[in-house]
């Protein structure tokens, strides 16, 4: 094996990236991860998932907001937030990932490769840097080039006023009204820590609903929270044009301070004003950036790779994991993934458990999942009961200052097995984990009720909507020992 050949070259360094390329170096083979020097760590710790979640710290903590229902809806740690203020808390959250994944890399023996990869055969890569051109050669390739932002052609994004996703670092102030096309998981989350900052907020969805795979009962309770912070919405109205209108300082209240509004208008006639615009529409995947003809394989219209269930694409030595293959696009599920198909290159492993995937959406109030939803179970005729505790019933939520939060189990009202569990509120990407496990070990309701659970907590939630569950089959078979 020359110096360029590798048993494993991994394009991309994001979640899947990285723990594909570790796992694979433990396994005692040779490996390279091929980035831009820039971007060590993907797009998860550049422009997603860390700086999007670090800034809904940052803005909860400057806010004050989860303290107003103690000291008053005006309350606030600082009279006015700025941009500088959240990109202090981010650049330094993403500093710290940064030298956390290039640590882990070297100590594995993981060479990284700086440049951009493009395939040149099946197992020739070339890549380009600015220092010039090199070859690479791989037995075996794992692509996790993750995505970015999709445009649309029509609307006249310029980094200031009408922005995606990647561009918010960009903004020198923070509007005062925006709008957000796109109610998606990323679109939701970024209209809900908006409303937190003070923002006129306008969610524009085309779709008649949103967040289809979310248990409808969470979704109405985002919904309601939202609309008591100002946020409207526009549901099944599709944005037709986007412009960016100049006019006298202060005229309009849509304006900003340098007299500048952002006009959408809507296929049914409607126009909507605000003094910047965020589009939040889908992403497109990286897959038509790597010459993946030239392998073999061919991209779906959105950049996309197809994959079996061990991740192993079309050609038998390239394995695809991450955002680049679609749903579900998380940082969790991708770092899962691009183990598993490290695993399954060198020596076989476990199929991922679909249904034990835990989902987190990091909204105010934030929302968790794992299993199925009632939608689904009624789709199915599964018969169902279900559990239910709400945060203002625990002395933790009361502690803490949470309005509102929920936890619903549901479970097979025969077996008691436990079939799915979802929380909106304080923590709950935290929580999902022990309804989670209980699912992955097979238990049923009655691990509920016979457990202690340390009080005052929100995981004593647990306990509550166990026992309430239970309860509602007690009153329907008084003769059977279940719930108390």
């Amino acid at each position: 094996m020359n110096e360029q050949s590798y048993d494993l070259v991994v394009i991309g360094s994001g979640p899947a990236g990285q723990k594909g390329a570790i796992a694979a170096a433990k396994m005692g083979k040779r490996v390279a991860v091929v980035d831009r020097r820039t971007s060590i760590g993907g797009v998860c710790l550049h422009t997603g998932t860390i700086p999007s979640k670090t800034l809904r710290e940052a803005i909860l903590y400057l806010t004050g907001f989860q303290q107003r229902s103690f000291y008053g809806r005006d309350y606030a740690l600082k009279d006015k937030v700025s941009v500088a203020d959240l990109a202090f808390r981010v650049q330094t959250v993403m500093a710290r990932e940064e030298e956390v994944v290039r640590a882990q890399l070297k100590r594995n023996g993981v060479t990284l490769v700086d440049g951009t990869a493009r395939f040149t055969g099946p197992h020739a890569l070339q890549v380009e840097s600015p220092e010039g051109r090199q070859s690479l050669e791989a037995a075996n390739v794992l692509i996790a080039c993750g995505t970015r932002p999709a445009r649309d052609p029509k609307i006249p994004f310029d980094g200031a006023r009408v922005i995606d996703t990647d561009q918010f670092n960009q903004l020198k102030e923070l509007p005062r009204s925006m709008i957000v096309v796109g109610a998606g998981v990323i679109g939701v989350e970024y209209a809900s820590m908006f409303t937190a900052l003070g923002m006129q907020i306008t969610l524009i969805e085309q779709r008649p609903t949103m967040l289809d795979f979310v248990d409808r009962e969470i979704v109405e309770t985002l919904t309601y929270c939202m609309r008591q912070r100002g946020t409207v919405f526009r549901l099944g109205e599709k944005v037709v044009s986007v412009r960016v209108e100049d006019g006298a300082r202060g005229v309009d209240g849509a304006r900003g301070v340098d007299g500048a509004r952002v006009v959408a208008m809507l296929e049914s006639g409607k126009e909507i004003h605000g003094e910047a615009l965020l589009y939040s529409v889908g992403r497109q995947a990286n897959g038509d950036q790597l010459g993946l003809e030239a392998a073999g394989l061919k991209p779906d219209e959105r950049g996309r790779v197809v994959v079996d269930e061990h991740f192993r694409t079309t050609v038998p030595h390239i394995y695809a994991a991450g955002d680049i293959i679609g749903f579900p696009a998380l940082a969790s599920t991708s770092m899962e993934q691009g183990r598993l198909a490290a695993h399954q290159m060198f020596g076989g492993g476990a199929a991922m458990r679909p249904e034990l995937l835990p989902y987190g959406i990091y909204t105010i109030p934030e929302i968790s999942m794992v299993g199925k939803t009632e939608q689904e179970l009624t789709a199915a005729r599964t018969p169902y009961e279900f559990g239910i505790a709400r945060y203002d019933e625990l002395a933790k939520g009361q502690m803490i200052g949470s309005e509102v939060g929920m936890l619903k189990i549901l479970f097979d009202p025969s077996s008691l097995r436990v079939l799915g569990v979802h929380i909106i509120g304080e923590q709950a990407t935290e929580l999902v984990h022990i309804g989670q496990a209980v699912m992955a070990l097979g238990g049923t309701m009655e691990y509920f009720r016979d457990t202690v659970f340390n009080y005052p907590t929100l995981a004593e939630a647990y306990k509550v909507a166990g026992l309430n569950g239970l309860n509602k089959l007690d009153a329907a078979q008084p003769n059977l020992p279940t719930g108390s």
